[in-house]
C-alpha cells in the first residue's frame, strides 16, 4: 500500500512541476532582461542617475539626433564628460555632457554634481 501512495505523490508532484516550468521560465527571461541593464552599467566605470526623462543623443548637443528616452531614475552606464552645447533647464545651466554606452545626455538632467556626478577629472 505504502508503494500505492508513493507512486500517487510522484504524479501529483511531477505535475505541479510541468505547471511551473512555464512560470519559470518566464521568470527567468524577466530577470535575464532586468539583469542585461544591470550588466550594462557594472560594464562603464561609472554610473549616472537622470532625475527626469531624458534623451540620449547622438553627440553633445541638441543639434545631434535623439537615440533614444531613458526614464527618470534608471542608472545608465557612464564612461566620461565633454563640453558641448549650453543646456538651460529647470534653473540650471552648463554644457557638460556625458558619454555613456547609448550616447550621449547633457549633465543638466543628471543626479549629482556639474558633471552628471562624474569625477571632474573623468574628462573625455
Amino acid at each position: 500500500m505504502s508503494t500505492r501512495i508513493f507512486a500517487r505523490a510522484a504524479l501529483v508532484g511531477a505535475g505541479a512541476l510541468a505547471l511551473l516550468g512555464p512560470l519559470t521560465a518566464g521568470t527567468a527571461a524577466a530577470s535575464a532582461a532586468g539583469q542585461e541593464g544591470v550588466a550594462r552599467v557594472k560594464a562603464a566605470p561609472y554610473a549616472v542617475v537622470p532625475y527626469e526623462n531624458v534623451n540620449v543623443r547622438y553627440g553633445p548637443g541638441t543639434s545631434y539626433g535623439k537615440i533614444t528616452t531613458s526614464p527618470a531614475g534608471q542608472p545608465l552606464g557612464a564612461y566620461c564628460w565633454t563640453r558641448g552645447e549650453r543646456i538651460t533647464d529647470n534653473g540650471y545651466s552648463n554644457d557638460v555632457w556625458v558619454k555613456l554606452l547609448e550616447g550621449y545626455v547633457s549633465a543638466v538632467y543628471l543626479k549629482g554634481n556639474e558633471y552628471g556626478g562624474l569625477p571632474s577629472s573623468a574628462r573625455c
